[in-house]
């Protein structure tokens, strides 16, 4: 991840300042939402859907435009989607992704943005976290398909 500045100063990721409290994550926190993110990215490229839930919280939801209309699938429609598709992974195809942001807004709440191929696509994706029960689960996916 590529260091950021904020008026000057190095900007650690995994420190969040408010004029009331501040908190920093510790390298396990940080560890446990680079494997959750890491968990997802495994799932789009083997469409193992036993994995699901424990990537997906089971409200999630996934907006992107597909031909040009916005979509809006809840997850178990997603996990349908997955268990009816060729995986990457069973067609050959190369593994292509990257983590591109983890953004921690609280111990509870992350944003991560990825590129990731599948098949013959690119798409970023936006996945909102939330730490359910000691888990961080995908709550909500904004995906773009690159062109």
């Amino acid at each position: 991840m590529s260091r950021v500045e904020t008026r000057g100063q190095p900007c650690d990721p995994r420190r969040r300042v408010r004029p009331d409290k501040e908190w920093v994550m510790s390298k396990t926190q940080t560890q446990e939402l680079s494997e959750a993110v890491q968990l997802y990215l495994d799932l789009m490229y083997d469409c193992d859907t036993a994995k699901f839930d424990r990537v997906f919280g089971p409200t999630s939801q996934l907006h992107g435009f597909r031909e040009g209309k916005m979509t809006c699938w809840p997850a178990a429609q997603y996990k349908e989607i997955l268990a009816g598709r060729k995986s990457p992974k069973a067609l050959g195809s190369r593994r292509e992704e990257q983590v591109l942001l983890l953004d921690v807004a609280s111990p509870t709440q992350a944003l991560a943005k990825v590129r990731v191929r599948i098949n013959d696509m690119i798409f970023v994706d936006y996945l909102s976290y939330h730490k359910v029960d000691d888990r961080w689960l995908i709550t909500s996916k904004a995906y773009h398909r690159e062109v």
